[in-house]
């Protein structure tokens, strides 16, 4: 076998087409619909999201739904989190058909992570790593491939990499990020320690982080040396990021929703994906009812009329027929129009810390006012510091629910968004004849439960809509009490009738030993002792059964069997051998 440098390069360029631009593997966007949209706008190379795999393993649905693919899907790379190496082995055997290669996810820094103790927080836990890689290498007839997040030092984020390369890991991707770097800490990825990884390993190397153009693409591949770049963010506000282009959010958001109704995903998926392709449109205050519609939108044809309503918007400005009043007159290089799919920036670690540290001075000073000027002073300040947060218009949150608790916050919420919906009462259902209750749908009776179980126990009857079996359980009662009565009877009468059997069996011995003609003085003492034994039976019995005429009839017929036994007996003993025929 060839080492896994070697087998690294041969699959990226044989196996993958040597791509160069990658969609990353991101939780509830990156399905198969979204896949076909990136590779139809620039993308070499796609990951399905990153599945659980002891999930993946034991619900078939899941698993279903995890692997839809189609021919134009490929090459796909399906990626699992895990800590147990035979689990990921199991998982990886059932993905190992629909795939070109298997992805460990060791890179996610979520809180979710950190519990299921997977991703980002297993890479101080190299020797459970090196089984993990190792036993897919070894079992698997594809490749594995690892994508990892960096340490702050190089120097060890560089061990990390070798590590996994000598443990079979034919491809690895770097995001150059730490775990701790997240949310609005995230910051900028250090490009420093992809470079030095690539420089370290022999195996490709695919760059992750602060990708958000094509300039950004062939920036980062001159400046690290890897072989491919990958987009998450980027992507999903601008799926022909690899093109160079930055279309009308609604010509993407329609091609999109084609997709999504020839190849179904979750509703769920399909609103992201819209909220993010017009994030900049839906932020404008004239929007908030469009953003609305968005938000409680319940299939795709809810989805459509919005993106529709958002075109007829801003086409007008869009074709150049009106002029956008954030025009300058200088057009839109360097800062784009609201409907035009753009990365969405974050503010920078700093700012956002210098702000946790304004509120936390403002409210400091609210708190000393309060306890200076008396309690209305201070709650108008508290009410300017707050109004910095914009309430969503129409929102339950923008009107007074300082006191309000949350159940009567969530009733609110489903009110405001469907007005003319009854949430709690029952529409057309028929009373019960002899309570206020509903009616049972199925009852015989057209009664509620209760009065149906009253009715069922009063008048011996049972009713199958409410599965109440009154009638049928009482028949097996009596059914029960007439067995276990019999079966007394047959008890007090059985000593007869054994013994009665008892004696017909011997007397059928005795006549065919007579008909051989092999009676002997042998078995003339054992019949001796049989009629010893059946009078010893015959006294206990007299003594145990307390009726005295059966027990008078039982000693006659006792009597009269035994003298017949006798009888043969001796008869049997007195006839002459004859020779057998």
């Amino acid at each position: 076998m060839l080492p896994p440098s070697e087998l690294g390069m041969q699959f990226w360029k044989e196996a993958l087409g040597s791509p160069c631009y990658l969609v990353a593997p991101m939780v509830d966007a990156s399905e198969l619909a979204w896949r076909l949209l990136s590779r139809r706008h620039g993308a070499h190379l796609c990951y399905t999201p990153m599945l659980h795999s002891s999930v993946f393993i034991r619900d078939p649905k899941y698993r279903k739904e995890a692997l839809a693919s189609c021919v134009e899907d490929r090459p796909l790379i399906v990626q699992f989190c895990a800590n147990d190496a035979q689990v990921l082995l199991e998982a990886a055997l059932l993905a190992e058909p629909h795939c070109d290669a298997i992805d460990i996810n060791l890179g996610c820094p979520q809180a979710i992570a950190r519990r299921g103790h997977y991703g980002a927080f297993l890479q101080d836990d190299w020797p459970l790593l090196t089984d993990m890689v190792s036993t897919l290498h070894q079992e698997l007839s594809i490749p594995v491939t690892c994508k990892i997040r960096v340490y702050e030092d190089i120097g060890h984020t560089v061990e990390y990499a070798r590590m996994l390369e000598a443990a079979g890991c034919q491809m690895l991707t770097v995001h150059g990020r730490t775990k701790e770097q997240k949310g609005p800490l995230t910051g900028l990825a250090s490009w420093e320690h992809i470079r030095a990884v690539r420089e370290g390993v022999n195996i490709p190397v695919i760059a992750n982080g602060n990708i958000q153009c094509l300039e950004d693409v062939k920036r980062c591949l001159a400046e690290t040396g890897v072989q491919g770049v990958m987009s998450a963010e980027g992507n999903l506000y601008n799926p022909s990021i690899f093109e160079g282009h930055n279309p009308a959010a609604w010509e993407m958001a329609l091609e999109y929703l084609d997709l999504a109704e020839k190849y179904p995903c979750p509703i769920s998926y399909v609103r992201g994906h819209l909220f993010k392709l017009f994030q900049h449109c839906l932020c404008l205050p004239e929007n908030f009812e469009l953003r609305a519609d968005l938000a409680t939108g319940s299939d795709l044809s809810d989805f459509r009329s919005t993106v529709l309503q958002l075109r007829d918007c801003y086409l007008p400005y869009h074709e150049g027929t009106k002029t956008w009043a954030g025009d300058t007159g200088i057009g839109y290089n360097l800062i784009h129009p609201p409907w035009i799919c753009q990365p969405y920036m974050r503010i920078t670690p700093e700012e956002h810390l210098k702000k946790l540290v304004e509120k936390q001075n403002r409210n400091a000073d609210v708190n000393q006012f309060e306890g200076e000027s008396g309690s209305g002073e201070a709650e108008k300040e508290n009410q300017d510091s707050m109004a910095m947060k914009r309430p969503r218009e129409g929102s339950v949150e923008s009107t007074d629910s300082k006191n309000m608790s949350k159940r009567k916050m969530k009733k609110l919420r489903k009110l405001q968004r469907n007005p003319n919906k009854n949430f709690h009462g029952r529409r057309g259902v028929d009373k019960c004849v002899d309570c206020p209750n509903p009616v049972g749908s199925k009852c015989d009776f057209r009664l509620c439960k209760a009065c149906c179980r009253t009715k069922c126990y009063l008048e011996n009857k049972d009713c199958g809509g409410h599965r109440i079996l009154i009638k049928t359980r009482r028949e097996k009662a009596r059914e029960y009490a007439a067995l276990e009565q019999h079966k007394a009877e047959s008890q007090s009468n059985g000593t007869r009738g054994h013994y009665r059997a008892h004696c017909e069996v011997q007397k059928n011995t005795e006549l065919n030993v007579m008909q051989a003609g092999q009676v002997s003085a042998v078995r003339q003492e054992q019949c001796f002792q049989l009629d010893k034994k059946q009078k010893m039976t015959k006294e206990q019995d007299v003594q145990r059964v307390p009726n005295v005429e059966s027990t008078e009839n039982r000693t006659s017929d006792s009597l009269t069997n035994s003298n017949e036994h006798q009888y043969i007996v001796e008869t049997v003993g007195n006839v002459p051998q004859h020779e057998s025929s």
